[in-house]
């Protein structure tokens, strides 16, 4: 895929994921930003432990194994996936693994057990600018951000700093509450769909089929990971139990979203702390993935012994 192409997907995605950080999102944060802040953290160290755990189980380099089970912004996490030297084919596979799993144990879990008992629920506000004016701003923001990343050199910069200049002009409220076109957003998901399925090989299905059953095992740890945060959440942010297990659910965001309403829980809260984290995860995983490769690298020189060594064709067997 050329080049130019995946910068474009990579700054859409970016808006789109800065966009949904507006005013409403900001104050349901603030107003509960102890839980919320515990939960994103906890949140964050459990995704890189278990990452981590597939990546030495499975085979596979620490950088595909940590952002392989990051929970949240599957789409981001997958476009700056090679660009923290990780393998963006096996990054795709385990994170829409862990998207379509939670997407049918959520709404599941949702109705089954935790069906809310309000009679209205908290609905989100929505004012858009109009079509132009969403194709302006995400145009504008876009370009700006690309601009920025080509100065800085910043790894996945393509992606962030398009997320981060998005997030302050949503978050102030001052251009209204942007919001980047549906068919915009599919010409990003497409360009790095496109990317990522070209590098597809039958070596990688067979190293992906070796891989699924640590996957599936880390992706069940999570969940019940974060059922166990949102635990945690209720009496931090005097929410119930269905809005903290919502709010808390590894990914997901539009089923999680669809569940909520569905069960009349505090839609504002639920959405407001998924996409907090999102963009928390966008920004904070990759210097720690970059800290975790840097350490793998720095390890191995000092543990390498003298070649020919009598343990040099044990580490050649373990490498292989």
């Amino acid at each position: 895929m050329p080049g130019p192409g995946l910068t474009v997907g990579q700054a859409l995605i970016g808006v789109a994921l800065g966009a949904e950080m507006q005013p409403s999102t900001l104050r349901a944060v603030a107003a509960d930003w102890l839980g919320v802040s515990v939960v994103t953290l906890g949140t964050l160290l459990v995704s890189l432990a278990v990452g981590l755990l597939v990546a030495r189980r499975g085979r596979v380099n620490r950088a595909t194994g940590a952002l392989g089970l990051v929970a949240g912004g599957a789409s981001g996490i997958v476009a700056m996936a090679d660009e923290l030297g990780a393998d963006g084919r096996l990054v795709a596979f385990m994170q829409y693994l862990r998207v379509l799993v939670v997407v049918i144990v959520a709404p599941v879990v949702a109705f089954a057990l935790l069906e809310g008992d309000r009679s209205s629920a908290s609905q989100l506000d929505s004012s858009g600018a109009g079509v132009v004016g969403d194709l302006a701003f995400t145009a504008g923001c876009a370009l700006a951000g690309v601009l920025i990343a080509r100065r800085l050199k910043m790894t996945a910069g393509s992606l962030l700093f398009p997320l981060v200049l998005t997030a302050v002009f949503a978050g102030s409220g001052l251009l209204g509450e942007p919001a980047v076109p549906t068919a915009v957003q599919n010409v990003a998901f497409v360009l790095i769909g496109w990317q990522v399925g070209l590098r597809f090989t039958a070596a990688t299905i067979r190293e992906a089929q070796a891989l699924l059953p640590w996957v599936l095992t880390a992706i069940v740890t999570l969940i019940l990971a974060c059922a166990g945060l949102a635990l945690l959440l209720v009496p931090l942010a005097h929410v119930t139990f269905a809005d903290a297990y919502l709010a808390t659910s590894p990914g997901g965001l539009y089923a999680v979203l669809a569940a909520s309403v569905a069960i009349n829980a505090n839609t504002t809260f639920v959405v407001s702390v998924q996409v907090f984290r999102i963009f928390v995860m966008m920004l904070v995983a990759p210097p720690l993935i970059r800290i975790i490769v840097r350490s793998e690298r720095a390890r191995r020189p000092s543990a390498s012994p003298p070649p020919g060594g009598p343990s040099a064709v044990a580490d050649l067997v373990e490498e292989a």
